[in-house]
């Protein structure tokens, strides 16, 4: 699968000006506003570490959150523990593509190293379109003429087709960093012979994406989808459960109410190969009360599965030969409703399945339960690493074939 990649190996990189685009978002404390977790900033330390070693001069991209939400923010901090972890000085610059930052580009010296402001505070990169468009992007016309070559480390963004992670190949010479080499290759394999039955196992509140995700696994051969969060609430209502207003309006908020005729569909086509829980955890005036779906609707938001929808997981978990874990299964920030997830993870750790988990709550609860060495394979990327899994084309490789193809 590497093979029409172009990589580091592939290019001289001696003193070159570099962009390079990394992943560092990262699930915060919504108390405390610290990482939970700093895994993908280790993980982009050895590619960093080659390209100084090459006395390059380094300008890193990324993003934080998304707009409207919690976790939008500046990249300050994020310079800072990225400086920490790779051992170099990274200066933040308060700019993405204006003249302060491109002021700080072409002064850049050889070894030095920046990082641009969270790339997602340019509106048009939170835009999914096709990789010639997203090439005129101002992002990309204003910051290619200023670079040697784009380096891609950011796996986890590679299934979303953005002008940072798609635009530049299309007119600059292109290559993957260290870490996307590494998760190519091992996810490809799996993906192309795994050890059957296969499990996947999909949380987290990005439900269009889950969904569309659990169809294309399902179609490609997957047994059995294991559900939690707010993709197990919209199949639950798709299944026909009230699943009670706070729910709903939960949906309706992040204006997915549509996904649940998708769900539908999918129920009637799959039948029981999608498990969905037995019970769940209602958020109650501050405690947890657990009951079964057939008690719903309840006044109160589900915010986890229950006691006996893990038992069920844990059975098919332990008779799985690969998993594949993303996303948390509840409110995974609140210790009480952290359950099913922590519980998954271990059940994960304790089989003897090829496992793989990615996504940054999925991480920060393998770290948090001393259970990631036991763990197959730990990806930078919960969404890209599913949808590689499932079969989907990723645009961020298919960029980087197309910038070999038309940059030689």
């Amino acid at each position: 699968m590497l093979g029409d990649i172009p990589t580091l190996d592939d290019f001289d990189l001696s003193g070159k000006k570099i962009l390079l685009r990394v992943d560092l978002n990262t699930p915060l404390d919504p108390e405390t506003d610290e990482f939970l977790d700093d895994r993908r900033f280790q993980s982009h330390r050895e590619t960093l570490r080659e390209l100084l070693d090459q006395k390059c001069s380094i300008v890193c991209a990324a993003h934080q959150g998304r707009p409207g939400e919690a976790d939008f923010t500046t990249l300050e901090k994020h310079a800072k523990r990225l400086s920490e972890v790779a051992d170099i000085p990274i200066e933040y610059v308060d700019d993405i593509f204006g003249s302060q930052a491109q002021k700080k580009i072409k002064n850049l010296g050889e070894g030095e190293c920046i990082m641009l402001e969270n790339l997602r505070f340019y509106s048009e990169e939170v835009l999914k379109r096709p990789m010639d468009v997203q090439a005129k992007t101002y992002l990309v016309l204003k910051l290619a003429p200023l670079f040697d070559l784009y380096v891609n480390d950011a796996f986890a963004v590679s299934h979303r087709s953005q002008p940072s992670v798609v635009g530049f190949p299309q007119v600059m010479n292109a290559a993957a960093g260290r870490l996307m080499e590494k998760e190519v290759r091992i996810i490809g394999d799996i993906h192309e012979n795994p050890r059957k039955p296969v499990t996947f196992i999909l949380g987290g509140t990005k439900a269009d994406d889950g969904l569309r995700v659990a169809q294309k696994a399902l179609d490609s051969g997957t047994d059995t989808i294991l559900v939690g969060g707010v993709v197990a609430n919209i199949l639950l209502a798709a299944k026909g459960y009230r699943i009670g207003e706070p729910s709903i309006e939960f949906i309706r908020g992040k204006k997915m109410t549509e996904q649940i005729d998708v769900a539908r569909g999918m129920i009637q086509r799959y039948g029981d190969r999608i498990v969905v829980p037995k019970d769940v955890a209602l958020a109650k005036d501050g405690r947890r009360v657990e009951i079964p779906v057939g008690e719903l609707p309840q006044n109160y938001r589900i915010v986890d599965i229950g006691h006996e929808t893990m038992k069920t997981y844990k059975q098919i978990i332990s008779e799985s030969g690969t998993l594949f874990f993303n996303g948390a299964l509840g409110l995974f920030e609140n210790k009480l409703f952290s359950y099913g997830t922590m519980e998954t993870i271990k059940a994960v750790a304790e089989s003897e399945s090829f496992s793989v988990i990615g996504g940054g709550h999925t991480t920060a609860a393998a770290r948090e339960t001393g259970v990631v060495e036991k763990i197959s394979h730990v990806s930078s990327g919960g969404g890209a690493c599913v949808n590689m899994l499932a079969g989907y084309p990723l645009p961020a490789i298919d960029a980087l074939k197309s910038s070999a193809q038309i940059h030689g």
